[in-house]
Formats: C-alpha cells, structure tokens, sequence
C-alpha cells in the first residue's frame, strides 16, 4: 500500500509507516506548505491513500466530489503521535484490505466507512 501523509498528521507517523515497508510520501518532509487541493490532486494522480487530520478532506470529497483512492481521516482526542500510531496499527491490522477507495472516519475505539 501507498500513503500519503498529510502535514498535519506529521513526520513521526509517515516514519513509522516506513519502518512497516509501506511507501510513503510525506507533506511534511517532502513539500511543505502544500495546500489541500493539490494533496488531493496529488493522492489521486499517484495512487496514494491520503491520511489526514483535517476534516476539510471530506467536504472536498462529498460536497466537491474529488476523486480519490482512499482516505484516512483521524479524528482522535489526543492528536500525540504515538496515539496516531497506536490507531493506524489496530486500522491496519483489521482492515488493511477494505482502504482502497474508501473513506475511513477513525477514532480511537471506532471505524467507519463513510458511504459515498
């Protein structure tokens, strides 16, 4: 799987995912300062999953029907990386073969995947 780390969600999660053998480009090593219409232009070019933090992916999703190949969203109380971390690895081990093409609301007890 390929992910793109959005900036907010930050370096320590995109080394991590690294450190698992995925490929992974991320905003905040690699182009800074990206706004979130070409993150999403660039996701869906290249064939990225985007994870993200911020919520304004999913109105560019539902309300401006950007086309994707999958979305993480990370809505979690405690925004410390190694919370991210701990969710990204229950998310991946549980349905690391349901992401492509969805979008994936994640908290820290729940998952769901937002119906288009």
């Amino acid at each position: 799987m390929r992910f793109l780390v959005d900036e907010c969600t930050g370096p320590a999660v995109a080394e991590w995912l690294r450190e698992q053998k995925y490929e992974v480009f991320s905003v905040y090593d690699e182009a800074r300062g990206m706004d979130d219409n070409e993150i999403i232009q660039k996701a869906f070019a290249e064939n990225w999953i985007l994870i993200t933090n911020d919520k304004d992916f999913g109105k560019r999703i539902y309300l401006e029907r950007y086309p994707h190949h999958g979305v993480i969203l990370l809505r979690l109380e405690d925004e410390r990386a190694v919370i991210k971390i701990e969710t990204l690895t229950r998310l991946l081990r549980n349905y690391a073969d349901r992401l492509t093409g969805q979008f994936v609301v994640v908290t820290e007890l729940k998952v769901r995947f937002a119906s288009k």
